[in-house]
């Protein structure tokens, strides 16, 4: 199953680090990053979980729930988590969903159907696509899909700029450049006409083309 932005994020039940959860029930009404690991006791997620536990107000900010996923059962996330802190200075403070059937991994398709049943046995280089995030918002719709190599830890500064944006576009019918960064301007999104616009941004906009209109965002 290929996950693509616009979709409705699939739905599970799975066993994490804080309970059984349904993965819809569990993000109500907020934002939700998944983000997942080919396998515990990895070097580069080992850093990315401990960043993303000292981030976590960040995200409570903007009303996003974060959930990890590994390939592991629950009871050895446990054990990790005490590594995460000792070396990250913080250990996960939200939910590791263990997936150790790879029901989660095939249902998101970060593994084919053909990866059998199990994690046992299995290596980080065999998980290696179990490296994505997932922005999904309160809609339950995915908003972005990234696949990183294990080798290059995530840039989370740039997950939480994305959600800023996405968040901006949800609110304010609004579009974001390149390398934009919240305060900067913003572009009136292609399907707003000028009629709609000047209601919209009634102090006006800067034109650099038809198509191109720049907006201040605050």
């Amino acid at each position: 199953m290929n996950i693509q932005i616009g979709q409705v994020a699939p739905d599970f039940e799975a066993e994490t680090t804080q309970g059984r959860i349904r993965f819809h029930e569990w993000l109500g009404d907020s934002w939700g990053v998944l983000f997942s690991h080919p396998k515990d006791f990895t070097p580069v997620c080992t850093t990315e979980l401990g960043t993303m536990a000292h981030l976590a107000p960040e995200f409570v900010k903007r009303n996003v729930k974060v959930i990890g996923l590994s390939v592991d059962p629950v009871n050895r996330h446990e054990g990790w988590s005490k590594d995460i802190a000792e070396v990250m200075g913080a250990a996960p403070n939200f939910p590791m969903i263990g997936d150790p059937d790879l029901k989660v991994s095939k249902l998101y398709g970060m593994l084919p159907a053909g990866a059998g049943d199990t994690s046992e046995g299995r290596t980080a280089a065999d998980n290696a696509t179990v490296r994505t995030v997932f922005v999904i918002g309160p809609d339950k719709q995915v908003k972005l899909a990234l696949a990183y190599p294990m080798s290059t830890g995530r840039n989370f500064d740039e997950i939480l700029r994305v959600i800023d944006s996405l968040q901006l576009t949800a609110e304010r019918k609004l579009a974001t450049p390149a390398n934009w960064k919240p305060g900067e301007r913003a572009i009136i999104a292609g399907s707003v006409s000028d009629e709609d616009a000047k209601k919209l941004f009634p102090k006006g906009w800067e034109a650099k083309k038809p198509y191109l209109r720049y907006v201040d965002a605050e």
